[in-house]
């Protein structure tokens, strides 16, 4: 007699529904490429001392002579976006900075952007002058980092980022020695920077002595800042800090 339904018992399982689920990313899913995420203070600009979370981006498309993040320029890992900001999220810091690297080769950070200030975080971005800063969504503070001579990357600057300035934004240029400080004088003076938004010089990290630079801006009249590297004068040239 044939059994009932009710009794037949659980039907046999196949070798397939015994092997573990693998969950796989959305492919849907925006990804950047990331050197490293860390929780520090934040070194530079008008929110230096301020407790600061970075997400460093890989890949920078120049190479200044004098940088400290040539780490980042290659390698990194591939993430998600949303990976990203949960791990910003668990930090439990109010502020983030992304930054490179050349962060805005990638083009999912305004995406990446787009999520931290809708989780009510301050965020700012450090990008060269040499990328289109307006790819950015309204809210972020961008800081831009015009290159002078001593760089080996003046003829590289967008101009046109001058005028996508806005509020909230700063731009900031790295002086190595006294023709430096005079080319970043004129760009000043001929963009009316200072009028614009916070200008800052900094020093390039034991080449030029900040006294020197600071003797320079004072003589100038200029209404700039001294950008010291508040980092750097806590722990070094160390990566991560």
């Amino acid at each position: 007699m044939e059994r009932p339904v009710d009794d037949a018992g659980p039907p046999a399982q196949t070798a397939a529904a015994l092997l573990p689920v693998v969950q796989t990313e959305d492919p849907a899913e925006p990804t950047v490429r990331v050197t490293e995420i860390f929780h520090s203070i934040q070194g530079e600009s008008t929110h230096a001392g301020w407790p600061c979370v970075f997400v460093r981006l890989t890949g920078c498309n120049l190479r200044c002579r004098w940088c400290d993040t040539e780490y980042a320029f290659h390698g990194g890992e591939r993430r998600s976006v949303q990976s990203v900001v949960d791990e910003v999220l668990r930090l439990g810091c109010r502020r983030v900075e992304i930054t490179g690297g050349e962060p805005l080769l990638q083009k999912a950070t305004p995406e990446l952007a787009r999520r931290l200030l809708a989780r009510g975080l301050e965020v700012l971005c450090e990008t060269s002058g040499e990328r289109d800063i307006d790819v950015l969504p309204e809210g972020v503070r961008r800081i831009v980092d015009f290159k002078a001579p001593g760089s080996g990357e003046c003829q590289r600057n967008d101009w046109a980022n001058v005028d996508r300035l806005r509020r909230g934004d700063e731009v900031k240029i790295v002086v190595a020695d006294r023709g430096d400080f005079e080319w970043a004088v004129n760009i000043v003076r001929t963009h009316d920077l200072a009028a614009r938004v916070p200008v800052h010089f900094s020093p390039v990290y034991r080449e030029l002595e900040p006294a020197a630079l600071a003797d320079w801006i004072v003589a100038s009249g200029l209404d700039v800042r001294l950008n010291l590297q508040l980092h750097k004068a806590l722990w070094g040239d160390v990566p991560g800090r």
